[in-house]
């Protein structure tokens, strides 16, 4: 009955099937979420096979109301309380801003910004009800600056830091912690997942060239700077565990180099440290 109840969203892969698995090994009676229970076949190889019978898997697709609010309550029915939230569900949308649609932008933020909006309010009156709880928000170095190619990724990240840290004020009062982590580049299928706009896929896009050329940069810093979904789940449960924990918790060692360039740059400087990449 002590046993601590964590929900993860988009738990099929990558950092979400991370989170999920280093939670069910600490002993979190863990719900790894997803769209698709198709999905779930490696999680549940793994868990099988290390018999890890605090993990369960349940249908969750964070752009649908009905989606949510059932299995936050078939959760809820199953367990008698939620303690921990860990807000993952999201992809990536590369593309130049004048080539990104509106209907583009629109997808992005219905996924990554108001699917999260929509967990969040639906497990919050359980919390404050136990007066207790801790809501993980999966953010990105790309939260706190901007880059090239990722205007509407990185500005669903902007709104997820502004929206948490704000949230947090009204939600202290009720023993409910609020936290961001903020991952740079990440050795997932994240890339393999993006969406990339239909006109900067265009040869004929005037930004076709500029494309290209952060394609390779990408593609570089994921060989030679970037962290595994592993190190992210173990910042996580860091998070988790801290009996005060912080507002924010960086990611890797790129994010943690960039914003330590950005707190001694101007934005000037950091702009064109950018722009020689």
């Amino acid at each position: 009955m002590n046993q601590k109840t964590a929900i993860v969203t988009g738990s099929s892969s990558g950092i979400g099937k991370e989170i999920s698995l280093i939670l069910a090994r600490n002993g979190y009676n863990t719900f790894a979420t997803m769209r698709n229970l198709d999905k779930a076949s490696e999680l549940k190889f793994i868990a099988d096979s290390e018999n890890l019978q605090s993990l369960h898997f349940e249908q969750l697709d964070v752009t649908n109301p009905n989606s949510v609010q059932d299995a936050i309550t078939n959760i809820n029915n199953k367990t008698g309380r939620i303690d921990i939230l860990v807000n993952n569900a999201g992809y990536g949308l590369i593309g130049a801003f004048e080539d990104t649609s509106i209907d583009e932008v629109k997808d992005q933020y219905e996924t990554n910004f108001f699917g999260l909006i929509r967990t969040t309010q639906a497990v919050l009156p359980i919390m404050r009800k136990q007066e207790s709880g801790l809501i993980v928000n999966i953010s990105s170095g790309v939260g706190r600056f901007g880059i090239p190619t990722l205007s509407s990724y990185a500005s669903t990240k902007f709104a997820l830091e502004g929206l948490t840290e704000s949230m947090s004020y009204e939600l202290e009062p009720f023993g409910i912690r609020t936290v961001l982590v903020e991952p740079g580049v990440i050795k997932t299928n994240f890339f393999n997942s993006t969406i990339v706009a239909k006109k900067s896929q265009d040869s004929n896009s005037p930004y076709h060239g500029f494309m290209r050329s952060m394609e390779k940069n990408f593609t570089e810093l994921m060989k030679n700077n970037s962290s595994t979904p592993e190190y992210v789940a173990k910042v996580v449960l860091e998070s988790i565990t801290a009996d005060n924990p912080k507002l924010r918790y960086l990611a890797g060692q790129d994010v943690e180099q960039w914003m330590d360039a950005k707190r001694k740059m101007t934005d000037e400087e950091f702009h064109n440290m950018f722009k020689q990449m």
